[in-house]
């Protein structure tokens, strides 16, 4: 036995890491015993492996090891190693020597009540708790870290029992008991193999709701969901939308649960939204706990969706995990995708595409314009914490849906059961869905397969022709994308494109294809552009159609349209595709504010915008029929979305432009915003139905127009009379924008003393305040830092206060001044001493300093060069430094 200090140690930087290095692991882990001895002042931790040596040439075991782990003692068959076998380098521990098949003890000493980074073992809140993805387990103990690595884990869990009475790991359990001194213990053992970044701990007191499911086969599961006991009756929501995920799966993808219990742990600090370990899931508080006083009905939403996205990772990410990092997408974009077909069968389908549309457009497609592009299927990476970004899932999810919709929703089950069947109990690629899916339909998907490996959003040109004699109409289609860091030129991709064609009288026109590769559907044509360019010619019609272009919004792309304003007022009434119709009239809003920045720079008179005026007019008198809908169509675009649109951004006239229309649509609308306002006021206690989301929906953005002239009364009665944070947290964005600042005060003072007691409650005050257009805006934010209610150290707390306001408050950020730059570094770099991984996360905003003008583009750049030269830099924020700098 020998001490860590005895240990030969170097420190290097960790080098990039690539795809095309990658080598299968040398040894196999057959079995994993872990013993978790938890103490106030440190824990330790004894893991027993056995291994099976798989490459004949390696003599050597490497293991994965942070350098905090302090090394007690190691065995190899029960003998201690001597010290001139073991190296210890860096995040590795190397043993020399080691035979075929051998039994290996560590004892290493962590201290989880120091881990701010929240990652690996982690002691917070009073409880302890694990967070393993993706390279977390080795700050716990050594091993091969690695998701290709998959093993059959015992645990034994120690603990003083009145701090922690409840003991949960993955799997069953097997045992429980008193020990002496007033600790006790819980055996665990899990079944099904599994890698280490899988692997679950929670140690606490808490409270549990309890229920069940039987399964299609008869088993009964034990569903648990753990919380602090005052936030259990809100975990009713969560447990609903559990059972029903549970039998979604079942009915849709034929895919059962496979244990007899599923727990899911409420846990306030938490640096992502949730984590799927095999049968213990661990959730941000945020996404598990909805109640009508603390959560809107976004919220709600959210939450169902995101339980329902972790319970499928069971089988898309656990059962079936990746190779690979590279591959993070085989189980995130797939389980995205599984997750909004869930959420779209719950609610309003044409809604929820709508909102996934939303956040693809104004993230990913930033994402895929800025340095830190990358393909789905990435290349190469220094810090694999980086790529959990929505290009990995939100695109990702966007490749399985193209797929489903080129193989027809038939084909693409087909393929799925042909994955699970081949793959179950295995770490696999993306080409290995990919092949399911092609092995399954006797397709090809080879050129479509670019998707995974080429970055950028393509942009897809396309123009008409009308031949009024021969009554042909021909569709000419040009794509291309723009170079991104690392790939300069472009292939050609499968783009499907679904489209109508519709006539004079707003029916759909029948046609009949005469060139071009395309399937008749259902929904419309589905054509298959694949080359550079290409043509499509329709003929057996009447008169000239008004095409109906990237219905549902078939593939991930920059439509430049030949369809002009005339037309999509047209189509904004008429369109049978919803999100072509809403599709349409965002189009009409974002032409009409970019007419207003340019006539702003021109110093002309702002554009005329009746016809937008008539168009939302009828869709108001509609309303009724649809009222979500509506919500959603005269919802405008955001100011961030529209700098999307334009280098550099012009940040001040975009606002102007911005608040002309909206301005435009309150007075050219008044009385029917009064009237649609009146109408859908409660007549009842709150009920969480669709209907009555709907008419919260619709009633908020009545609101938000009836006050856009100044006038706060309705916002201030609204909030009020409000019996619900939807209603409530409506009326107080309205208001958190208002110059009367006794106003102000008094009702940010108000929610905050009726609501100090609910956390998620108070992440929302402190992300009103940080989304304010007031010219005091930062000043406000920075006074906040030092409220009691606010901490650094707190993941939730801090995206909502400063999160929002840098990457939300695109006027106030992006001030002249520099002032919103400098803060977020001065932020960035206290974060990045404890917490790596949210730091990287908020220091994005200032990679997209190249869209700037070059007064703020260079100041931007300053506090990215001063962030660099900090020498203890981690490595999830040098590597976004190196690649926003290295973008000049």
């Amino acid at each position: 036995m020998m001490s860590s200090d005895q240990i030969p140690a170097e420190n290097e930087t960790r080098p990039t890491i690539y795809l095309k290095d990658y080598q299968p692991p040398a040894f196999r882990i057959e079995r994993v015993d872990l013993d978790f001895d938890l103490q106030e002042e440190g824990t330790r931790v004894t893991c027993r492996m056995v291994l099976q040596k798989l490459a004949a040439d390696q003599d050597d075991l490497v293991l994965d090891g942070d350098a905090g782990l302090k090394l007690l003692s190691i065995t190899l068959d029960g003998q201690p190693v001597a010290a001139d076998r073991l190296h210890r380098q860096d995040e590795t521990l190397r043993i020399k020597a080691v035979p075929d098949h051998f039994t290996l003890e560590t004892v290493v000493e962590i201290e989880p009540q120091k881990n701010d980074r929240l990652e690996g073992l982690y002691r917070s809140g009073g409880q302890f708790c694990t967070q393993c993805e993706a390279e977390g387990f080795r700050n716990i103990t050594f091993f091969l870290d690695r998701p290709d690595v998959m093993s059959i884990y015992h645990v034994r869990i120690t603990a003083d029992k009145a701090l922690y009475p409840v003991l949960l790991s993955n799997g069953n359990l097997v045992e429980t008991g008193d020990l002496a001194n007033g600790r006790h213990f819980a055996l665990w053992h899990d079944p099904f193999q599994k890698p280490s970044y899988l692997f679950a701990l929670v140690a606490g007191d808490l409270d549990c709701l309890k229920d069940h499911f039987t399964t299609r086969s008869g088993r009964d599961v034990s569903l648990n969901i753990y919380a602090r006991a005052h936030d259990l009756p809100k975990c009713r929501h969560a447990m609903e939308s559990l059972k029903r995920a549970m039998r979604w799966d079942e009915e849709v993808y034929g895919l059962e649960y496979d244990l007899s219990i599923f727990n899911i742990v409420a846990v306030s600090d938490f640096n992502m939204g949730a984590m799927e370990n095999k049968s213990l899931n661990i959730f941000n508080t945020k996404y598990v706990l909805a109640d009508p006083e603390i959560s809107t009905d976004d919220d709600f939403d959210h939450v169902e969706g995101v339980i329902a996205h972790e319970y499928f990772h069971n089988w898309t990410g656990n059962r079936i995990t990746c190779r690979d990092w590279f591959q993070l997408s085989l189980k995130e974009g797939l389980t995205v995708f599984r997750d909004q077909e869930y959420s779209s069968d719950q609610g309003s389908r044409a809604i929820k595409r709508i909102q996934d549309v939303r956040i693809l457009r104004a993230h990913q497609f930033a994402e895929d314009d800025g340095p830190m592009a990358h393909p789905v299927r990435p290349e190469s990476y220094m810090e694999i914490n980086n790529f959990y970004t929505v290009t990995v899932y939100n695109k990702g999810a966007e490749l399985i849906r193209m797929m489903h919709r080129i193989l027809g929703a038939d084909g693409f089950h087909r393929g799925m059961d042909i994955y699970v069947q081949r793959h179950d109990g295995q770490a696999v690629t993306c080409d290995d869905f990919v092949a399911a899916m092609e092995d399954a339909n006797g397709a090809d998907l080879s050129h479509f397969a670019l998707w995974y490996s080429q970055a950028g959003t393509p942009h897809l040109d396309v123009r008409e022709d009308w031949d009024d004699k021969t009554k042909i109409y021909s569709l000419y289609f040009k794509q291309y994308i723009n170079p991104t860091p690392g790939q300069s030129t472009k292939a050609a991709l499968h783009i499907p494109i679904l489209m109508g064609l519709i006539g004079p009288n707003g029916g759909e026109m029948a046609a009949r294809l005469i060139e071009g590769d395309a399937d008749q559907t259902e929904k419309g044509w589905l054509l298959h552009v694949k080359e550079a360019e290409a043509v499509y010619r329709f003929t057996d019609l009447a008169a000239k159609p008004v095409p109906s272009l990237l219905r549902q919004f078939s593939a991930p792309v920059q439509l430049s349209s030949p369809v002009d304003d005339g037309q999509k007022h047209f189509l904004v009434r008429h369109d049978q595709d919803e999100f072509s119709r809403w599709e349409a009239c965002q189009d009409l809003m974002i032409d009409a504010i970019l007419k207003g920045v340019s006539a702003i720079s021109l110093q002309k008179p702002m554009p005329d915008v009746s016809e937008l005026i008539e168009s939302c007019a009828a869709l108001l008198k509609d309303a009724d029929r649809d009222p979500a809908f509506t919500a959603e169509i005269l919802t405008m675009p955001s100011e961030a979305y529209i700098g999307q649109k334009m280098t550099p951004v012009a940040v001040d006239a975009i606002h102007e432009a911005h608040q002309y229309l909206k301005k435009a649509l309150a007075d050219g609308l008044a009385s029917q915003w009064r009237d649609l306002y009146a109408r859908l006021a409660n007549k009842g206690p709150y009920e969480l139905t669709a209907e009555h989301k709907a008419r919260r929906a619709l009633r908020s953005v009545a609101l938000l127009y009836l006050c856009f002239g100044g006038d706060s009364d309705p916002a201030l009665k609204h909030y009020q009379t409000a019996d619900n944070m939807t209603d409530r947290l409506a009326a107080l964005r309205i208001l958190s924008h208002s110059d009367d600042d006794d106003l102000r005060e008094r009702i940010f003072a108000d929610f905050y003393n009726r609501l100090a007691h609910e956390p998620l409650a108070i992440d929302k005050w402190f992300a009103m305040q940080a989304l304010s257009l007031r010219p005091d805006c930062l000043d406000r934010v920075k006074s906040l830092l030092r409220h009691d209610a606010f901490s650094l150290r707190n993941p939730n707390r801090l995206r909502a206060l400063v999160g929002s306001f840098a990457a939300g408050n695109q006027l106030r950020f992006h001030d002249i001044s520099g002032e919103g730059y400098r803060f977020l570094g001065k932020i960035v770099g206290e974060v990045d001493r404890f917490n790596p991984q949210t730091a990287a996360r908020l220091i994005l905003p200032l990679s997209t300093h190249k869209r700037f003008d070059p007064e703020r583009s260079a100041m931007m750049t300053s506090v990215l060069r001063g962030l660099a030269a900090n020498k203890d830099l981690s490595r999830d924020v040098y590597e976004i430094l190196t690649k926003s700098i290295s973008e000049e």
